[in-house]
C-alpha cells in the first residue's frame, strides 16, 4: 500500500485571514488535502519571536485562524490541524537541532537582517528571533514532511531546514527526509490601495468579511488613476479591480471587463458593482461556515484539542527515533 506523501505548513496568528492569505496559501492547502497527508498548524510560538513583549492579541488571533482555516475548507478528518504550543515536542526538537546548527547559518538567513531593519520599533536581538529557522525546521521534520508548500520566491526560506536535516542525518544516521519545496500557484492579490495586501498596510479584505464589508472595501479600491473622466478608456492591467475579476469572475466575464474598460463602455463604479456581486456570491459559503464557528466557541477549542492530541502522538514517534539516533535514554 502506497502511503501519501506528507505536507506540512503553518499559519502565524496575526488576526483574521484576508484574501491575500487565502489565495496566496490557504486555498492551496485546501486543494492539497485531496492528494497529500497534510498537517497544518497555528504557529503561536513563532508569533512570540516578534511579539514576545505584547502577547495580548495571540489567543484571539489563534482562534480566528482556526475558524478561518476550517471555514475555508480545511477538513479536520483529512488533515491534522493543531496548535504549535500544545505539542511540546516542537520545542524539544528545536533544542536538539539548535545544538548542531552553526551560528553563522542563522546570521546569514536573508530575512533575519531584513526584519530587524523593517521592525525597528521592536527589539529583535533575542535568542528566539535568531533561532526562528531552527524551530521552523523542527516544525517540518517533526512530522517527517516530504513537502512544504511555498511560492517560487520563498524557496530560499526552506534551504536552511534542508541544511540542518543534512547535518543531523550525517551525524546520527538517516532519521529525517529532506523536505522539498512544493511550488503552488500564488495569483496576484493587491490590497485596496494597490500595494500588496497586508495587515500592516491596513488595505485588506477579510476572508470572512460581511457582504457590506466587501462592498465597502471594493468601492474604496484604487482603479486606473489615468482614467480621469467616465469617457476615458482605461487599462485593466494597471487597475486594482482586474486581478479580482480574474479570481472571482468567469473567463467570459473577464473578457467583457477587459474590452469594456479599454473602450470606456463601462465605468469604474459599474465594474466595482459587478465585482461585488461575484465576490459576495463566492464568499458566502465561507462566511456561513465561519459564522457557525463563531456561534460555537467550544467547538473551536475542541478542534484544536483533537488535532493537537493527534499531533502529539505523531511527534512522540518522531522523538523516539531522534533520541535513539542520538543515543539518549
Amino acid at each position: 500500500m502506497n502511503r501519501k506523501k506528507i505536507v506540512l505548513s503553518g499559519l502565524r496568528p496575526t488576526g483574521r485571514v484576508h484574501l491575500g492569505n487565502y489565495w496566496g496559501a490557504i486555498k492551496n492547502w485546501v486543494d492539497l488535502q485531496e492528494t497529500y497527508d497534510c498537517r497544518y498548524f497555528i504557529a503561536d510560538i513563532h508569533a512570540l519571536t516578534t511579539s514576545y513583549s505584547d502577547t495580548s492579541a495571540i489567543r484571539t488571533a489563534t482562534l480566528d485562524g482556526v475558524k478561518d482555516l476550517v471555514a475555508a475548507g480545511i477538513d479536520t478528518e483529512k488533515s491534522v490541524l493543531f496548535l504549535q504550543s500544545r505539542v511540546p515536542q516542537h520545542a524539544e526538537l528545536a533544542l536538539f537541532l539548535g545544538m548542531i546548527t552553526p551560528l553563522g547559518w542563522l546570521e546569514r538567513v536573508p530575512t533575519y537582517k531584513e526584519q530587524i531593519d523593517q521592525l525597528k520599533e521592536k527589539d529583535l536581538f533575542t535568542y528566539g528571533f535568531l533561532g526562528y529557522p531552527v524551530l521552523q525546521t523542527a516544525d517540518i521534520v517533526m512530522y517527517m514532511a516530504n513537502f512544504v508548500p511555498v511560492g517560487k520566491d520563498q524557496e530560499s526560506h526552506l534551504e536552511i531546514a534542508r541544511e540542518i536535516v543534512r547535518r543531523f542525518n550525517g551525524m546520527y544516521g538517516e532519521v529525517f527526509p529532506e523536505p522539498q519545496p512544493l511550488f503552488t500557484p500564488s495569483p496576484k492579490v493587491p490590497g485596496l490601495d494597490g500595494r500588496k495586501m497586508s495587515k500592516s498596510y491596513d488595505n485588506t479584505i477579510a476572508l470572512s468579511a460581511s457582504a457590506e464589508e466587501v462592498r465597502s472595501g471594493v468601492m474604496s479600491m484604487v482603479t486606473d488613476t489615468n482614467r480621469v473622466r467616465r469617457s476615458d478608456p482605461g487599462n485593466p492591467q494597471v487597475c486594482n479591480l482586474f486581478p479580482f475579476h480574474q479570481l472571482y469572475s468567469s473567463a467570459e466575464e473577464v473578457a467583457v471587463v477587459d474590452s469594456e474598460c479599454r473602450t470606456a463602455a463601462r465605468g469604474c463604479v459599474d465594474c466595482k458593482k459587478h465585482l461585488i456581486r461575484n465576490m459576495n456570491a463566492a464568499l458566502e459559503p465561507i462566511r456561513e461556515r465561519r459564522a457557525a464557528l463563531d456561534a460555537d466557541p467550544k467547538r473551536v477549542v475542541e478542534i484544536l484539542e483533537e488535532g493537537s492530541a493527534r499531533a502529539r502522538a505523531l511527534a512522540s514517534e518522531t522523538m523516539a527515533k531522534v533520541t535513539d539516533a542520538m543515543k539518549l535514554l
